[in-house]
């Protein structure tokens, strides 16, 4: 265990880190039993009453300090209204490193608090602890907390397994981004650039980012029979659907895997998915697979939507090459990927897995970068 640490206030420009005061108790609760960070802050009661906040400050608060580690109410710096809280813990003197975490009340969202926290935090640790190495945890869904990390410095490292604890009890993954008092402040670039205005459109179809409102229309899709024959990766499941989709923009920010809906520009309606997976970054290749409803095929849709995703690919994320496998059978998506400017590479014997057990031949189609041709 650490030596006790005394309270302190933490000047954060825009922010302000002070201790813990009765009179904060009111508006803790407010903060706390929101749903949002509830859902997140699985360790918090729930609901978060009026004695839970008297004592986290007359308790909770002053025993983190005198463990060595640090909590501070954030408040305005004009106003001193509570904003959120945050602390360092997990301070691990041999090793040099330690954790910084907050959390950000709903009227106090989308205000730069939480970077501005994360910076302040970081920064002393750094200067005044000797922190070399500074970790911050986040579950897989909270991609607000992700993007918080990339602008405050900090870099994906990995995924830490089973160390979550779920408001079920069962263990969840935390992703974990670093930032070492060797690196630069940041912000970091997320993996995936985002589109411009938040979706490709050519006028009759529109991509936008999936979302987890989409995942009954994703999982219907799925079902249909000529789907799921095509899907090499086993049964789908509507629980592992909504999982998809709550972890779709943390898997964008880490550069894997942008996955779209398509939707009819003119109605609005969801016609399809389209996604890019770009799990070879040091080759430049990405790999795109689609699926349309029936009622939205033969429209030219697949065909505007691969070209679209394919175009953004080469254009923003330095795709060199993008490859689009098809079974033999599918002749309708060598079509598509035809139109929308693949070309024929190759067969790749035996490479698909069948559901019945047998192997399946993968047909090859690439779309290269045009200054690479």
């Amino acid at each position: 265990m650490s030596e006790p640490r005394e309270p302190f206030t933490l000047d954060g420009g825009t922010v302000r880190l002070r201790p813990w005061r009765l009179r904060d108790a009111a508006q803790l609760r407010e903060a706390c039993d929101d749903p949002v960070t509830a859902h997140f802050m699985a360790q918090m009661p729930a609901p978060y009453t009026a004695k839970d906040a008297r004592w986290w400050i007359t308790e909770g608060s002053p025993a983190t300090w005198q463990q060595g580690e640090a909590t501070w109410a954030v408040v305005d710096p004009v106003t001193d209204e509570v904003l959120g809280g945050a602390g360092l813990s997990h301070l691990q003197a041999d090793r040099r490193q330690a954790e910084v975490g907050y959390w950000v009340a709903p009227w106090a969202r989308r205000r730069g608090v939480a970077t501005a926290v994360t910076r302040a935090i970081t920064d002393w640790a750094f200067g005044t602890l000797g922190v070399h190495r500074m970790e911050l945890l986040t579950v897989p869904a909270n991609a607000a907390s992700q993007r918080v990390a990339l602008a405050a410095g900090f870099t994906r490292e990995g995924v830490r397994r089973g160390t979550a604890p779920r408001r079920d009890g069962s263990p969840g993954d935390y992703v974990v981004f670093v930032r070492l008092a060797s690196d630069p402040p940041g912000p970091v670039p997320p993996g995936l650039p985002e589109f411009p205005d938040g979706e490709l459109s050519d006028g009759r179809v529109r991509l936008r980012r999936i979302a987890p409102a989409d995942a009954e229309d994703y999982f219907a899709l799925a079902e249909l029979p000529e789907v799921a024959r095509s899907n090499v990766g086993g049964p789908t499941t509507l629980d592992g659907v909504r999982e998809r989709c709550a972890t779709a923009e943390s898997d964008w920010l880490a550069g894997t895997r942008a996955t779209c809906v398509i939707l009819d520009a003119e109605s609005g309606a969801f016609a399809g998915e389209i996604g890019l997976y770009y799990h070879e970054r040091f080759l430049q290749q990405a790999i795109l697979g689609y699926a349309l409803r029936p009622e939205h095929r033969g429209r030219g849709f697949a065909t505007a939507a691969a070209r679209l995703l394919s175009d953004w690919a080469m254009e923003q994320a330095d795709v060199v090459r993008v490859v689009a496998g098809t079974f033999p059978y599918n002749e309708a998506s060598r079509r598509v990927l035809e139109r929308s400017g693949f070309e024929l590479e190759g067969t790749l014997k035996a490479r698909l897995p069948g559901r019945d057990g047998t192997r399946i031949d993968d047909i090859q189609y690439v779309r290269i970068a045009e200054k690479h041709r």
